[in-house]
């Protein structure tokens, strides 16, 4: 079994002060690897970058025929909770005749901070619909009810998860070895680094209509692709890499350090973990891996502050920096 490798280093002055290892696996369309780092048969739990898997049998059944573009990005995000995001949720749950006590997420503050700490201004209070996910598990309500099941939807036996569970292993072409329940409340089913990235190829590779899950692949990485903001927020990273990336990658991050790319004209998959779990280092590793596939220019303006991001003293000088390890880049 091979060990996690340095993928990102960040340095003060020109020593090397802190390392980020991790794995990391490219996947073509035959499920291939194409090139790896660390581990591809380690056991992850693919948190939030599985949402467009979770997505998958909301299309398939017929369930999300009339849903909008806009609805189906929320269905793969993890949103700040901003405005753009709370009111089309709460519109949702209201064509659905629910309102956001049907949620099971728990109430989260808002990811977005100067939302936030106006919300605390107003006296505001956070509810359910604040949660990151409260699109994800609008479209598992939307699922439940066309499914004429009950709406306890995070249940493991429940057939939204049932349903969901074949829809990850069918597309990384493995069995799950088990589970973890998200902050969210929903199971969270393991997968390897191989099969996620074979998951995200497939998913990349989709497009000649010949059956709904085909269609629902297309469907759901072009909403996410054309509705970034929803997807994560103005000031996130998944909206500023596909924005980068113009139409070339859909990209979803997740908790502890995971993060996904679908890159349909390259046909190819990434499925990327950092050990530690920091998002510092695997916006930064994403970021270098999309340079590498092609999906992004390396001078891309802002793209700096991913590949090669600016640590600051409290002077507001700088003093070091956050950065892909060459093996990356190269």
């Amino acid at each position: 079994m091979s060990q996690p490798t340095a993928l990102v280093e960040v340095s003060r002055g020109d020593i090397v002060e802190s390392r980020h290892f991790g794995h990391a696996v490219i996947a073509n369309a035959a499920g291939e690897i194409v090139e790896a780092w660390g581990d591809p048969t380690k056991v992850i739990l693919p948190r939030s970058s599985a949402k467009m898997l979770q997505a998958l049998p909301l299309l398939e059944s017929g369930a999300g025929a009339h849903l909008s573009t806009e609805q189906l990005a929320l269905a793969c995000a993890s949103h700040s909770a901003e405005e753009m995001h709370v009111s089309r949720v709460s519109s949702w749950l209201a064509d659905l005749g629910l309102d956001e006590h049907a949620l099971c997420c728990g109430p989260t503050p808002s990811l977005d901070q100067e939302r936030r700490h106006q919300m605390i201004r107003d006296g505001e209070q956070y509810t359910r619909l604040h949660s990151d996910c409260s699109g994800k598990h609008s479209g598992f309500l939307t699922l439940a009810k066309h499914l004429g099941a009950d709406l306890n939807y995070v249940d493991i036996g429940h057939p939204v998860q049932k349903a969901v569970k074949t829809a990850i292993e069918e597309m990384a072409g493995e069995d799950s070895p088990g589970f973890g329940i998200d902050g969210c409340a929903a199971p969270n089913f393991a997968i390897t680094m191989h099969g996620m990235a074979r998951a995200m190829a497939r998913f990349a590779s989709m497009g000649d209509g010949s059956s709904s899950r085909d269609r629902a692949c297309v469907t759901l990485r072009e909403a996410m692709m054309q509705h970034p903001e929803l997807v994560s927020g103005t000031r996130r990273s998944c909206n500023d890499l596909m924005r980068a990336a113009k139409g070339k990658a859909a990209v979803k991050s997740g908790a502890e350090g995971f993060y996904v790319a679908i890159l349909p004209e390259a046909r190819l998959g990434i499925a990327l973990k950092i050990e530690d779990g920091a998002t510092r280092a695997s916006g930064a590793a994403m970021a270098a891996l999309l340079v590498r596939c092609g999906a992004i220019e390396a001078d891309t303006k802002g793209l700096e502050t991913y590949l090669n991001a600016s640590v600051r003293n409290f002077n507001d000088d700088h003093v070091g920096t956050i950065r892909p390890v060459e093996s990356l880049l190269a």
